[in-house]
């Protein structure tokens, strides 16, 4: 995720960034700009069709096609970041259950062996879930304390793992039933978190939606340098590609913030915020 300074306009202008759409458009904007060239070169000098009532009417249909595409693109970018801002609260509640664990795990009279496993394994679950989002199966270079099967649901078996051990702990008498009971609840959070990123990250805009918006994008911007090389000659050269630039940047900044959990300029801090878990959960227990 890009730190950013929203009140420095300046930087934003003139300051191109590796995650401008403008890298993964330039090409297509000059393929466009070459086309436009083209039609405007044939409609002023050799089709004579400059009086040609229907054809700079064509305009119309650009207008009204302008407003329904816009729309598209609104309804596309909200549904985006509805599904990055959703994405940032379920780990804001791994976060803040991670926290609330660990808190009542340190305020029970446990070993020095027992803490240490919790101190291994809430932050493992949130570097678990993080890879699993990833589609890595990958757990880490120290799995000493938590044996884990690779072909299966890494989280899962985590999330098995703390609950197996604090049964074992109630077992032992070490903690009472209530409190069996009330750190369970806990612990099956960490489940429902990773259920949500599930859904957010394998229920993508359908396929039918996000190829219509492609295809619109592409035929209108194809079709707007035939009606408008009348009224603006060969600045449909410079205007055309931009107009593209625009709707085609709106398309890909909602298909890179669709799934958030990935290693994209714009998704969410994953990273930062694993090594924060684990930070915060070693000064809470070891306190």
């Amino acid at each position: 995720m890009i730190n950013y300074n929203p009140k420095d306009w300046i930087s934003f202008i003139f300051h191109i960034h590796k995650a401008d759409t403008f890298h993964k458009l330039w090409k297509l904007m000059i393929s466009v700009a070459i086309f436009s060239a083209l039609i405007a070169y044939l409609e002023l000098n050799h089709l004579q069709l400059a009086e040609t009532t229907y054809i700079k009417n064509m305009g119309m249909m650009h207008n009204l096609l302008g407003f329904v595409i816009s729309l598209l693109l609104v309804f596309r970018t909200n549904t985006s970041y509805d599904r990055w801002w959703e994405g940032r609260r379920n780990l804001g509640t791994l976060v803040n259950v991670s926290r609330n664990f660990a808190l009542r795990i340190n305020a029970l009279n446990l070993d020095e062996e027992d803490k240490k496993f919790f101190v291994y394994a809430i932050p493992k679950y949130a570097f678990a879930l993080k890879e699993h989002l990833r589609e890595k199966q990958y757990f880490g270079k120290d799995a000493i304390m938590i044996r884990i099967d690779e072909g299966k649901h890494i989280p899962n078996q985590v999330a098995a793992s703390i609950v197996s051990r604090l049964y074992v702990l109630q077992r032992e008498g070490k903690i009472t039933g209530e409190q069996l009971i009330t750190l369970n609840n806990d612990a099956s959070q960490f489940t429902e978190v990773c259920g949500a990123c599930e859904r957010i990250k394998n229920t993508p805009i359908p396929y039918s939606y996000s190829a219509f918006i492609k295809k619109f994008i592409f035929v209108y911007v194809l079709t707007l340098p035939v009606g408008w090389v009348f009224s603006l000659g060969y600045f449909v050269v410079l205007i055309v590609p931009f107009i593209l630039y625009v709707l085609a940047s709106l398309e890909l900044i909602a298909e890179e913030i669709e799934n958030p959990f990935g290693t994209d300029a714009n998704d969410l801090p994953v990273d930062e915020i694993c090594n924060n878990i684990e930070k915060h959960i070693g000064e809470i227990i070891s306190s």
